[in-house]
């Protein structure tokens, strides 16, 4: 393609169950501008309706070239993925002005019309886009991206992607994906015991807190990333965030003062980060990369991927370090909202752009 026929603005999108993300990049590759907004999917299409008008409300230029990927199937307002990618897909479409293209993983970009036929290949495929584009920049490592739900881990070596699984089915049996994030896990999901008081104490195994109140309480999740509902539907002061955590030891707020909570806070994390490596510990066991290796963070749980990097004796590189911006602002974000930039690169390299894998 040459440059006079290059388009001047690609718009990357990935469609959660939970937000929306989108990525502004420009034909060279340098992000411009990235935003994330709420987005439940569960709850209706009208819910993607709402979030696209907020994400697009907030980009002012002319975009040639729409790219989209997607997870937002998952969501059980659907009664299977590929009906679910449909849907998504023909709602964009009809939505997103400009060219708009699937991303269909090893396949490339799909148009609107191809999209029923490589269904299974645009579910979930977030994370491959993000993988690709990381190979691109690095010769080998594992790249670690821990988001607000899940944590994908994908092995690389010579620009090549050393996955084992394809779908959701097969990543989670290699632990490729791991249903665990920094801001929607529920809290009983991470452990059955925690020490508490001084003694091992039973966890509820309800939906009274999530990993979003323990890393309020840690102070590493940052405010804009903090966006999904609380688990009681209430705010996120340090006194409501005190009082969801009580629940889960079947306590109030009232019954320790606040350094017990956050006490309780640390536990809960280091639960979460023992979960997390014993992954990375079962990918690293297939020796396909060299001992400290780096590991490549992204997503808001990044933060985790350096502690595990500290921990293993491997290098921690950010990803948002690989990615040109234009401003040190958009560079963090294109890395918390990664494969909604990554699906925007691919792009501005082919016409059909295809990952190597």
């Amino acid at each position: 393609m040459t440059e006079t026929n290059s388009p001047r603005h690609y718009l990357g999108w990935d469609i959660g169950g939970a937000n929306l993300k989108a990525a502004l990049v420009r034909a060279d590759g340098v992000a411009l501008k990235v935003v994330q907004v709420p987005c439940p999917l569960w709850q209706g299409l009208d819910q993607l309706d709402a979030a696209l008008d907020a994400a697009m409300g907030q980009f002012d230029v002319v975009v040639d070239r729409q790219q989209v990927t997607m997870t937002g199937e998952l969501a059980d307002i659907f009664p299977d993925r590929a009906t679910g990618v449909e849907e998504i897909a023909s709602r964009l479409h009809a939505r997103l002005p400009g060219d708009v293209k699937f991303f269909a993983g090893r396949q490339g970009f799909v148009s609107l019309e191809q999209v029923s036929g490589h269904s299974h290949a645009i579910a979930s495929a977030n994370w491959l886009a993000s993988a690709a584009f990381v190979a691109r920049k690095l010769q080998q490592g594992l790249f670690i991206d821990i988001g607000s739900t899940t944590a994908d881990f994908v092995l690389l070596r010579d620009g090549q992607l050393l996955n084992l699984g394809q779908t959701d089915a097969e990543r989670m049996q290699h632990q490729e994906l791991v249903y665990s994030g920094v801001v929607r896990t529920s809290l009983m999901a991470l452990a059955s015991s925690i020490p508490f008081a001084g003694q091992w104490q039973s966890v509820a195994a309800e939906h009274f807190a999530t990993t979003a109140d323990v890393y309020r309480l840690t102070g590493e999740l940052e405010p804009a990333e903090d966006m999904a509902a609380t688990a009681d539907g209430a705010g996120r002061s340090l006194e409501e965030t005190c009082r969801r955590l009580a629940r889960m030891v079947g306590c109030d707020a009232a019954d320790a003062d606040q350094s017990a909570w956050q006490y309780l806070a640390q536990a809960f994390r280091q639960q979460q980060l023992n979960l997390l490596r014993h992954a990375v510990q079962r990918h690293l066991s297939r020796n396909l990369i060299c001992p400290g290796a780096p590991f490549i963070g992204a997503g808001a749980g990044a933060f985790l991927v350096r502690e595990l990097a500290q921990q293993l004796g491997h290098e921690f590189i950010a990803a948002s370090s690989l990615i040109q911006a234009d401003s040190d602002t958009t560079r963090h974000w294109a890395g918390v909202c990664l494969p909604a930039y990554a699906v925007a690169h691919l792009a501005t390299s082919s016409t059909n752009a295809e990952p190597s894998c």
